[in-house]
């Protein structure tokens, strides 16, 4: 099992960190062609889309299909199989055609409620409204994207889902080099990368024989079992989306740029958390799915004990960079063209806030497919809440603090509430894993986090020590920053690395936890 899984991470996260390299291509061609403030809108235009997607697609619609999916799988003939997907994609297709007929003539609606700040700016405000109803079509097509993912990935391929965000970068990328200017082309491009990533995977569905014309097929029972575990999944998965939300709205009201700012500083944290903890999610709740439908309790837990163990010692590194390193990051990054020091500097904040939840975030992605695997989705819908409710709490809390006293980052707070949304919504998870006996340690977890505190700490000192000054990295040429961060990113990874293999770490230490 260990040597499956770490194949199939390993092919996630490669692909995933091409997807994320592209992005952040993208991010910098968006920085340097339009800077902070110009790109509030499209940022917004986006957001919608993408909370549906989060919530729906990859949150409750994912979560809930996958389970029954197996199960077909296991127990049915492929023609049976082929019928379910025919079905669900169908369905599917349908509910969000609606969906997306009602988002689009509702584009100046959405476009008020969600940025309350545009209404200063009636420009701004009809702009965001004309991109939304480019880019709401996305939500359908990822969507069904996500749902032929989902299939693939039940039968072991996880190489061309992993790509497909790879298509939606280039459309984008392409986009802002046809017209530099045009906000509106980027747009264009999301819509034209949503039905390039759908189209994209359709060969391979139909070479493991599951190709069929979508139908219709409500009176299915299956169909209405996955509509009946998505309810309480699209509860939760809409936690996290509804603080989001709300946090943006709110930023919209601090001034000009602040949207761009979280943005951007939300890239660079879920950068890391795409290559490696959002892979290993992905690569295990089929996994646990078949230990569950097998009853195999003890592999189930070897298998979540697994993916705890290579998140963090991927993860904590991560955290401690993004931390550390967020200034000059930031500025290596983004800071070009018309993306100037003060930008630089407004994003830094958000890295460092979200740095400190980084690894929250991470134990979410690692921990919640130990729940839905199991169909069991009511327990991480309670826990979401009570962390969307303390974290909008604080949210409000700090705002209303922030503009008392003037604050002059009042967006970082929205990064700071997110992230102990997230720490308390992680922690409740594996203390309930804990409690019911479903996830039991492994032997030698004692020795595995001392050695990653004393990795990391050394790689801290050292970060430290090369960093230097803000002010340094914003003075330096591209070619000078480039160098730089590589150098110091890579100096880091190796000490890292090193200090692990002197205090005994080897591979056999992950096989022997899922074995």
């Amino acid at each position: 099992m260990s040597k499956a899984l770490f194949k199939s991470t390993g092919v996630v996260s490669a692909l995933t960190l091409l997807s994320r390299m592209l992005g952040l291509v993208r991010d910098v061609t968006l920085a340097a062609a339009f800077g902070g403030p110009r790109l509030d809108a499209f940022f917004v235009a986006q957001l919608i889309p993408n909370l549906g997607r989060r919530m729906f697609a990859e949150g409750a619609f994912s979560q809930a299909f996958i389970p029954v999916f197996t199960e077909t799988k296991t127990q049915q003939p492929l023609d049976e199989v082929r019928r379910l997907t025919a079905v669900v994609m169908g369905t599917l297709g349908g509910v969000l055609t609606l969906i997306t007929l009602v988002g689009c003539l509702a584009a100046p609606l959405l476009v008020w409620l969600f940025a309350p700040g545009f209404k200063h700016d009636p420009g701004q405000a009809a702009l965001g409204a004309e991109l939304l109803r480019w880019t709401f079509p996305y939500l359908m097509f990822i969507s069904l994207t996500s749902m032929v993912g989902s299939v693939l990935n039940m039968y072991g391929q996880f190489a061309v889902p992993a790509f497909v965000p790879v298509i939606l970068n280039l459309c984008i990328i392409g986009a802002a080099l046809i017209d530099p200017d045009s906000v509106q082309m980027l747009a264009y491009g999301v819509f034209v990368g949503g039905i390039l990533q759908f189209l994209f995977q359709l060969p391979a569905l139909r070479r493991l024989g599951l190709a069929a014309w979508p139908r219709w097929g409500w009176r299915d029972l299956r169909v209405r079992r996955i509509a009946a575990l998505m309810g309480p999944v699209m509860v939760g998965s809409s936690v996290a989306q509804i603080s989001l939300l709300l946090n943006t709205s709110l930023a919209t009201l601090v001034g000009s740029g602040a949207v761009s700012w979280l943005n951007f500083g939300s890239r660079l944290m879920e950068f890391p958390t795409g290559i490696f903890s959002i892979a290993v999610g992905t690569v295990i709740l089929p996994s646990l799915s078949a230990h569950h439908a097998q009853s195999s309790p003890q592999r189930f837990s070897a298998t979540l004990d697994w993916g705890l163990r290579t998140m963090l010692l991927l993860g904590v590194p991560s955290a401690v960079g993004l931390v550390l390193l967020g200034g000059p990051l930031t500025a290596t990054i983004f800071g070009h063209g018309r993306f100037n020091a003060e930008d630089v500097r407004m994003t830094t904040y958000v890295v460092w806030a979200y740095g400190l939840g980084f690894l929250g975030f991470s134990l979410v992605k690692v921990l919640v497919p130990g729940f839905y695997a199991r169909q069991e989705t009511g327990i991480p819908v309670r826990y979401a809440m009570i962390g969307l409710c303390a974290g909008m709490a604080v949210s409000l809390s700090l705002f209303g603090v922030a503009r008392w006293i003037h604050f002059g980052a009042a967006h970082v707070v929205f990064a700071v509430s997110t992230s102990l949304t997230a720490w308390i919504n992680s922690m409740l998870l594996l203390r309930r894993l804990r409690q019911d006996g479903i996830y039991q340690p492994q032997p030698g977890w004692a020795g595995f986090t001392l050695r990653l505190l004393l990795a990391n700490a050394a790689m801290g000192v050292l970060l430290l020590w090369l960093a230097g000054d803000l002010g340094g990295w914003l003075h330096a040429n591209s070619w000078t920053r480039a160098w730089r961060i590589t150098e110091v990113v890579l100096s880091g990874a190796a000490l890292y690395f090193a200090v692990l293999w002197l205090c005994g770490l080897r591979p056999r230490h992950f096989r022997a936890a899922t074995g």
